[in-house]
């Protein structure tokens, strides 16, 4: 695809020399970051005026897509209903509706429906609307919940009488929207964010009725690198107030029935020790990695003496298994682990009798433990799905071992059936000699060969990891023959922590370098050819597109890339920046020389050539708070100004929304058809 006669809107060039280190850095775009200023939305405008005239013979194609897409969902669904306190609740969509309605029962699934929230109400006369952290007092008569109506994750705190429908008239801005009760269900703790930075630093305390401005500060992080967040223990005895960097925790731990009581901590912060705590009886079981315990262990301390030099091994650590997370219950430990890139859950009793784990047959798929508020009970709810099964939501009886499907997500249209598509995990050779995992999925009539449109997604960043699960949109891919394939590159943690820690920090370009390994063994393997190759990632899988390219564009035809995070260097100077402060542990701190002069080497936007680039869709949101608009603009005007080739480029901003895209169901699946459309358009016209 080559770009229509119309042209592209070219920005304007106004030098800004950035130095540090003795190293000066020309940037002719960084006027971008000025929202307010009118020739900034301008510009973004014009380049939206751009992608909709570049994209306009696609419309119907996209409008086909979403309406595809759409008629896969069951409208009218619900979630299953958990019990919580004596009430089950439920989260539903009626036929036609964007948005959840948040209701619950008495005592039996057969009683009469209250209707806590119909968000479809509150979301009229909002472009964006976000209701979160729905939380309900001990005597379930109250409810607190966050409201965001611009997409900046900046929550106004609010509360409602459930019994008479009521709203408090106090409303409490720049929080993260939600709450943890104390037992006296008048007193809730909440956490705000500086108005600037978006850092979530402070604990207040709150007496429902009252103003905010009487609220008591009860913790502050002065920490740069920490965020803070406040919740209750399964247990219901104790209220905590937990501190996080990249490689750091603290708790503060208060019991619930004494409010106004001081918070002690847990355990003091040091560098490279993590911690989380549960509570079960007169102790706490603590997941962390001390002792050099890089995938984790479990400990426990009494409540009493909770300092580390009184914790005991529970489960010990393994070179081979991540301990990723634990649930507890009266009578066994449930634990989540990981090996060999796969999920596995674990059940443990208290009394040792037994310790087995949970049958899983396929060769690649996804499990964990669901929301399991109950605590005296002999049923387990998981979840489970895979590439070519779709999502199960699963409850398991530790008593007698047998399985009860609540719900398996219904793929609608008449035309899916998962005995036609099939799954595989590959394993690609990096440069470094290390084996990197591909999963990847088809439909069964697909011919493979080089002729094949392949997308490779990859994240690789924070730890997280992108694990082989179902999505029922993805079907409008695969049903047009495409492979889909998921890298699973240095940066998660689908091998372990080392994992992680081998793509962060100083280690970094193995993130790179990964995916670029793992699109040549396709390649290599007829799976694909350049011709035919996609790649797509969001936020920092966005970095990892944009590094990408600028390295090896020659193996790929077009590229997605989702709010990218590529203008690494000036944001990461720019402590004034959302969560810029907290991000050093991740990506290092470009202050100091070694680091600066690392980044340098793939910051996607410093790193921009004059060489060919491949078709590209780079896509953001004006108010996202985490990857600041600008950075992708500013991209974008580079890429124009050094690209030596007439392929696409196009960047789309929604001018409405934040990070995460579209606050209604249908809006986000535009999104996905847009983007959709962008690739399969690529494929057909070449």
């Amino acid at each position: 695809m080559s770009e229509n006669k119309i042209s592209a809107p070219i920005a304007e060039k106004i030098e800004k020399k950035l130095t540090i280190h003795n190293d000066e850095r020309i940037d002719n775009y960084y006027w971008l970051n000025q929202k307010e200023n009118p020739k900034v939305i301008d510009y973004l405008n014009a380049e939206n005026k751009y992608y909709e005239a570049q994209t306009a013979h696609t419309k119907t194609f996209q409008e086909d897509l979403f309406e595809e897409m759409k008629s896969r969902i069951k409208e009218d669904d619900e979630s299953v209903p958990y019990k919580k306190n004596n009430y089950y609740y439920t989260t539903r969509f009626e036929t036609g509706k964007q948005y959840p309605i948040y209701s619950r029962k008495k005592e039996s699934l057969e009683a009469v429906e209250e209707i806590m929230f119909e968000v479809n109400k509150l979301a009229e006369g909002h472009n964006f609307y976000k209701l979160s952290g729905l939380s309900i007092s001990p005597n379930n008569k109250y409810a607190a919940f966050g409201v965001d109506t611009v997409g900046r994750r900046e929550y106004t705190l609010q509360f409602k009488n459930l019994e008479t429908g009521e709203l408090f008239p106090e409303k409490i801005k720049n929080s993260t929207g939600g709450a943890a009760w104390a037992t006296d269900n008048k007193t809730v703790f909440y956490t705000q964010k500086n108005p600037t930075t978006l850092r979530s630093e402070k604990i207040f305390r709150h007496i429902l009725g009252t103003e905010p401005s009487l609220d008591v500060e009860v913790f502050y992080e002065n920490e740069e690198a920490f965020s803070t967040y406040v919740y209750r223990t399964k247990s219901e005895k104790y209220l905590i107030i937990g501190s996080h960097s990249s490689v750091s925790t603290e708790y503060r731990i208060l019991e619930a029935d004494n409010p106004t009581g001081d918070f002690r901590v847990f355990q003091t912060r040091e560098r490279d020790l993590e911690y989380n705590i549960a509570h079960y009886n007169h102790n706490f079981y603590v997941l962390t990695n001390k002792d050099n315990a890089t995938n984790f262990k479990l400990m426990k301390t009494s409540s009493k003496e909770t300092s580390k030099e009184n914790w005991k091994d529970v489960i010990p650590h393994r070179a081979d298994v991540l301990l990723e997370d634990i649930s507890i219950f009266k009578d066994f430990l449930v634990v989540e682990e990981r090996s060999n890139g796969l999920n596995k859950i674990r059940i443990m009793r208290w009394d040792d009798s037994e310790d087995f784990y949970l049958p899983f047959e396929e060769e690649t798929y996804s499990a964990g433990v669901y929301y399991n508020p109950e605590f005296d009970t002999n049923v387990i709810r998981y979840g489970y799905n895979s590439m070519t099964t779709p999502s199960s939501v699963i409850d398991f009886n530790v008593d007698d071992k047998t399985k009860d499907v609540k719900k398996e997500q219904q793929v609608l249209g008449g035309k899916f059936d998962k005995n036609n598509y099939t799954s595989e995990r590959l394993w690609a050779t990096a440069k470094d000699g290390t084996k990197i995992a591909i999963s990847l999925v088809y439909k069964k009539s697909t011919e493979i060969s080089k002729n094949t449109p392949l997308l490779l997604y990859g994240y690789g960043s924070y730890g997280h990891t992108i694990d082989a699960g179902f999505s029922s949109t993805r079907l409008s891919l695969l049903d047009r023959g495409f492979v889909f394939a998921i890298a699973h590159v240095r940066g998660s943690e689908y091998l372990g922590r080392n994992w992680y820690e081998k793509g962060k920090l100083l280690n970094k370009l193995n993130t790179f370098y990964d995916f670029i390994d793992c699109a040549k063994f396709l390649i290599d393997k007829k799976y694909t050819s350049a011709k035919h190759l996609y790649g797509s990632g969001g936020s920092a899988g966005g970095l990892l597109m944009g590094a990408v390219i600028n390295l090896s564009p020659e193996l790929f035809n077009g590229v997605v890339a989702s709010v990218p995070f590529v203008d690494v260097l000036t944001t990461m100077l720019d402590d004034s920046i959302p969560l810029t402060t907290g991000e050093y542990d991740e990506w290092g701190n470009p202050n100091e020389k070694e680091f600066y002069d690392y980044m340098k080497l793939y910051s996607p936007y410093d790193n921009v050539k004059r060489q060919n680039y491949p078709n590209i869709l780079v896509t953001t949101g004006l108010h996202d708070s985490q990857v600041q608009y600008f950075e992708p603009a500013k991209w974008v005007a580079k890429l124009r100004d050094f690209k030596t080739d007439n392929n696409l480029l196009v960047l789309h901003t929604d001018m409405e929304a934040g990070h995460g895209g579209a606050s209604g169901r249908f809006d986000a699946l535009k999104e996905i058809a847009r983007d959709y459309s962008f690739i399969i358009d690529l494929e057909v016209t070449q």
